[in-house]
């Protein structure tokens, strides 16, 4: 199961990283029609960090070496939707910042994505 979850980790990454590259405006509009939601928009925001987080965290507990690096984002996720669903105005508050004009802020997240999506590649073919 641990390198199932690696694999679907590489994949979630390079799809999302690349388009947060690619496609930044989209992303920064993306994020303004969820933050004109409201709580509700925050909390749509969060589910995606509860599913991503509660996978990694459910089925990989993996505490040595470098996928110890994926289980880490997986807490991280949950942290960040526990966040999310019980002070929704700070999560508010931080979508704020976005706005088309400056969706160039979209690119160094998508890079960073895209380099654990390579990292996760590499854990899985490594093995």
């Amino acid at each position: 199961m641990q390198r199932n979850i690696e694999i679907f980790a590489a994949v979630q990454f390079l799809v999302i990283g690349l388009s947060h590259m690619l496609q930044p405006r989209a992303w920064a509009e993306f994020f303004i029609i969820l933050r004109g939601k409201g709580h509700a928009g925050v909390f749509a925001n969060g589910f995606l960090s509860l599913i991503f987080g509660s996978v990694i965290v459910a089925f990989h507990n993996v505490w040595s070496g470098l996928p110890t690096v994926l289980t880490v984002i997986g807490w991280a996720q949950l942290v960040k939707a526990f966040i999310a669903f019980v002070v929704p105005q700070w999560s508010l508050r931080r979508m704020d910042r976005i706005a088309v004009e400056r969706a160039h802020i979209f690119i160094v997240p998508g890079a960073i994505f895209v380099v654990l999506g390579a990292l996760m590649g590499y854990i899985v073919f490594a093995q």
